[in-house]
């Protein structure tokens, strides 16, 4: 079997506060191959994020990254030295960020950031790296792009900066592209724009792509296999198809049914309660005091993981068509 881009094993970041330590990412296990695109779910504070932060090497000082295997190709990504990981990041593996305006340097020009990036890694004249820039904002589909490699980020819309920051981060032909929230800033035309653009790139390059969204729609058209993450954890992993068929952790299964058109009645369904964060973490699941199918043995004891064939659940009684199932069902 070819070994995937990324492999990541029982991933954990902890964050050191004025309260304790804070488990923010916690066994998170995922591969990802060339060509493929994975999309990870979750509510905002279910680590999505940080987790492929920590891939980066992005975290703060006051993070401590852990995981038994944490892998990029053959090389390991916790053991490089910065300098080591720096030949690495930016040029085989590029992160598109969520706020583009806050991504990008207000100070220079997009054409200067653009050309930076290609400093760093590759072996180009500057008359080389202005004929780049110019080819990857025609790309990303910028029109007059000569002129628009003069402008600041501030004189470009939200649907243009974005455009910059994916050309930025094809800049390299990276193997890997992490997308994090790539069209939440903008409005739904330009989404759909920004979406198509990323998908088309990426079946013509065929680089490998994470995708971090909350949109259920957007998993469904475009992924090929979905991680779902809760408050930290990685709760669940399908195929797409599979997923949308027959959810295994009651949360994915809530999420779904929160869907405008899977919606039966006048009032559109919700989760009850919101992520617990520091304080208020259940001594047992994490889901339990939100999830209709809990019992004691769910608000007391740490669930395992299921089978593969229950979608890897992280549930004491995960569902096979809707119906909560004892454990030894996946055994």
């Amino acid at each position: 079997m070819k070994e995937p881009l990324l492999s990541i094993r029982n991933l954990s970041v902890t964050f050191a506060t004025s309260r304790g330590p804070f488990k923010a990412v916690d066994g998170v296990d995922l591969d990802v191959a060339e060509g493929e695109l994975v999309a990870i779910v979750g509510e905002s504070g279910s680590g999505k994020s940080v987790a492929m932060l920590a891939v980066m090497g992005l975290l703060p000082w006051t993070a401590k990254v852990s995981a038994d295997r944490l892998a990029f190709g053959n090389r390991d990504l916790l053991t490089l030295s910065a300098r080591e990981r720096r030949k690495i990041i930016g040029h085989d593996i590029a992160m598109i960020f969520q706020e583009p305006m806050s991504s990008l340097n207000p100070c220079f020009t997009v054409g200067f950031q653009i050309r930076e990036a290609m400093a760093a890694h590759l072996d180009l004249s500057s008359a080389e790296r202005q004929k780049r820039a110019v080819e990857l904002l025609d790309l990303v589909g910028i029109p007059e792009p000569e002129r628009r490699l003069k402008a600041f980020p501030h004189q470009l819309s939200g649907g243009m900066s974005q455009r910059v920051m994916i050309a930025m981060a094809l800049a390299c032909s990276p193997k890997l592209i992490i997308a994090d929230e790539p069209t939440t800033a903008l409005d739904v035309t330009i989404q759909a724009q920004i979406l198509d653009l990323l998908l088309r790139l990426q079946k013509e390059s065929g680089v490998g792509l994470v995708l971090i969204t909350h949109d259920m729609g957007v998993v469904a058209e475009t992924s090929q296999r979905v991680c779902v993450q809760y408050a930290g954890q990685q709760i669940e992993m399908q195929g797409t198809r599979g997923l949308f068929a027959d959810p295994h952790h009651p949360y994915t299964a809530a999420l779904l049914d929160a869907l405008p058109e899977r919606a039966s009645g006048r009032l559109l369904p919700s989760i009850p309660g919101v992520v617990p964060g520091l304080a208020d973490r259940p001594a047992g699941c994490l889901f339990s005091p939100r999830c209709r199918f809990a019992t004691d043995t769910c608000r007391t004891v740490p669930p395992s993981r299921a089978s593969a064939a229950l979608g890897l659940a992280l549930c004491h009684y995960p569902l096979k068509d809707g119906v909560p199932q004892h454990r030894e069902f996946a055994l």
